[in-house]
């Protein structure tokens, strides 16, 4: 019944549902649960408790009727006094000239408006006539286009609910309604479009919140539980006693994070169901070691292991530590796309043959002519950087192989539960002993010169340094140091013997690992770059770390950026230039000096920017919800996910009456099997 045309509901006829569709209204399902985005709260408070410069609304009697006076092109000014709590207040109204003549002297009127604490004055953006008991306090506002306005609109819905309000069906099951006292349905409805009160209003909005989540999360539930059948018989039986061996042959301890962080790979490992897990750990927290021994794990069950890098160099450097780790204990490949020719064609048949055991590379590991004999184990680091496809691509090389994704930019929970709900989420949140803190310095740009001077000497120690920028070229819009600009400067100050190079995004993938090169080589001691050189390049003799303009990134690129020094064993810094205008790039600047804790400041980032932001929006995989908010409900958002988890591991869906109208829900609303890859 319900989702028949918006037709069907009395009032609407063809017009009307034509501009119903640009707001995606199609059917009366459709229009009932097109919320409002926010809510006008009309509360009378005393005049001794309304704040200057604020919304207010006041009640009271018209002292005597309205004077008009006209003034520019069609522009009027209304004028009346209004006598609240025995005090005179002066009403301004704009451009309503119409309203001289509905209000008169001896009227109670309730006005709402800003409040001017000084000219005892209120400017009236809204009227009514009469005392505020006589109209709801609360008035839904909703999003709106073309000929639809806020007025019609709650007439549609008003006809739309007197006519199918019955028709609203509960999906929740009753234990859930009972143990977080929610609302019904269709009440919470209702509730939404016309709002007895606030406290109902906040009941309803409580119960669509956890509705929201709770679906969202069995969605991801159920899609993990099918990624997971689809691949039964995938246990790798490795050798147990050859790990801790290969562990106990590092040169440093495990933290307490990454052993945690390891038990768990180990067991995806050894289960017969495909991993699909997220390693999460911020800079230097060792997340290498523990794909290390994951690698070593897969080889001693005879299977084969690859690593996907997003960059070159990062390539280059995974392979040397990897190398260095194993020693004769594995036979480890490089393939990128600077191996060609014939060497490429014998490392092909090597791969192939299964004389290689671990494959490092970029995206050239998932071209056509890539076989592997018998791949186990595959890991993506800086999986962000790679699309869905590619991904998949690579899976598809092995049969079924376990895959573990690594990302050193730490993840807010929120967001983590989210967009990579149907995942496992790993979290190294512990950083090895011995290791110096990157000192974090806030300076304005007229300490320029001075910080240049300390780079220098930092230089003649035998030290380089990075200056990031946050544009290349010059641009008319925003006035930004960029880097060419910078470049230039620093080659001009700095006497012939400091190198200082230049990288930015427009150059080419080799010019870019040339440069990256040299700079790790120190041949050159300053790099100016943009902010390309953010992901995992590993320069220990790097010590200094300035950016320019910092007040133009984000938290959590900040911090990725300073996680590019503090990699050796001196004393590292990081000098943030910034004069920012508002208090949000204050508060930033103020969290980087106090806060090296990457998942600290990833969740202050997420409250401070929002979560379409922290991904960027194209590629965020954050779902957007109607009424639900994932960073201010995050408490729902944990709820909502431990009862989905529970809810499909005890198979309830399938064998409780009760889920039963969740279940059709679910089917309707989501088809899952297409969406297994």
């Amino acid at each position: 019944m319900l989702n028949e045309p918006v037709t069907h509901v009395k009032g609407i006829g063809e017009k009307a549902a034509e501009d119903l569709a640009l707001l995606k209204i199609y059917t009366i399902a459709d229009l009932l649960l097109y919320f409002p985005y926010r809510y006008d709260v009309y509360e009378i408070k005393p005049l001794s408790e309304l704040i200057h410069d604020d919304k207010a609304t006041i009640e009271g009697r018209v002292v005597h009727d309205p004077s008009l006076t006209f003034f520019g092109k069609r522009k009027s000014r209304l004028t009346f006094t209004v006598e609240v709590e025995g005090v005179a207040i002066k009403a301004v109204m704009f451009n309503r000239a119409f309203a001289k003549k509905q209000i008169q002297a001896g009227d109670t009127i309730t006005l709402t408006g800003k409040w001017d604490a000084h000219r005892l004055q209120i400017t009236v953006s809204n009227y009514k006539k009469g005392s505020a008991d006589e109209q709801a306090d609360v008035q839904p506002m909703y999003s709106v286009k073309g000929d639809v306005t806020n007025y019609k609109l709650k007439k549609y819905m008003q006809a739309a609910l007197t006519e199918y309000g019955d028709a609203i069906t509960e999906i929740l099951p009753a234990n859930l309604l009972v143990s977080y006292k929610l609302p019904s349905r269709s009440e919470a409805v209702k509730t939404m479009h016309f709002p007895a009160d606030r406290i109902a209003l906040k009941h309803a909005r409580r119960r669509f919140t956890y509705e929201e989540f709770l679906v969202f999360q069995l969605k991801m539930q159920l899609l993990r539980k099918l990624k997971r059948e689809a691949t039964k018989g995938n246990a790798q039986h490795y050798d147990a006693e050859k790990v801790k061996a290969f562990i106990s042959s590092f040169p440093f301890e495990l933290t307490g994070a990454q052993q945690k962080s390891l038990h768990q790979i180990m067991a995806d490992l050894k289960s017969p169901y495909r991993m699909n897990r997220l390693l999460q750990g911020d800079v230097g927290s060792g997340k290498t070691a523990v794909a290390a021994i994951g690698l070593y794990a897969a080889i001693t069950a005879e299977k084969q292991g690859a690593l996907m890098v997003p960059t070159e160099i990062l390539a280059e450097q995974h392979f040397q530590s990897l190398t260095a780790l194993f020693g004769q204990l594995a036979k480890i490949a490089l393939l990128t796309g600077s191996v060609k020719g014939k060497k490429r064609k014998e490392m092909l048949q090597a791969v192939q043959n299964g004389e290689v055991d671990i494959v490092i590379g970029t995206h050239a590991l998932i071209q056509d002519d890539v076989f592997f004999h018998d791949l186990g184990f595959v890991i993506v680091d800086e999986q962000h950087r790679f699309g869905v496809e590619q991904r998949r691509t690579l899976r598809d090389k092995g049969l079924n192989p376990d895959v573990l994704f690594m990302t050193a930019t730490p993840i807010p929970r929120t967001l983590a539960i989210t967009a990579f709900g149907d995942m496992d989420v790993s979290i190294i949140d512990e950083m090895p002993a011995g290791r110096k803190e990157v000192e974090t310095l806030w300076a304005k740009e007229n300490t320029f010169e001075r910080i240049l001077d300390f780079i220098a000497k930092r230089i003649a120690e035998g030290e380089q340094a990075y200056v990031i920028s946050p544009l290349i070229e010059e641009s008319d819009k925003l006035d930004i140091q960029n880097a060419v600009d910078l470049f230039h400067q620093l080659e001009a100050y700095y006497p012939e013997e400091i190198n200082v190079g230049l990288m930015h995004g427009r150059l080419s993938a080799q010019e870019k690992d040339s440069v990256m090169k040299e700079f790790a080589a120190n041949n050159i001691q300053v790099l100016v770059s943009t902010t390309v050189v953010e992901v995992g390049v590993n320069v220990p003799n790097a010590t200094v770390m300035v950016i320019y303009d910092a007040e133009r990134f984000g938290l959590s690129q900040l911090h990725q950026l300073r996680g590019r020094v503090g990699r050796g064993s001196k004393q590292s810094y990081c000098i943030l230039i910034a004069e920012p205008k508002g208090e949000v790039g204050k508060e930033r600047m103020r969290i980087m000096t106090e806060t090296t804790n990457g998942f600290e400041l990833s969740e202050q980032d997420l409250q401070l920017r929002g979560p379409g932001d922290f991904f960027g929006r194209k590629q965020s995989g954050v779902p957007e919800f109607k009424v639900a908010d994932m960073i201010h409900d995050y408490r729902a958002l944990e709820t909502a996910r431990n009862d989905a988890q529970e809810i499909v591991e005890t198979n309830q869906l399938e064998e409780n009456k009760e889920y039963r109208a969740l279940k059709h829900y679910l089917e309707r609303e989501f088809s899952f099997a297409d969406k297994i890859d």
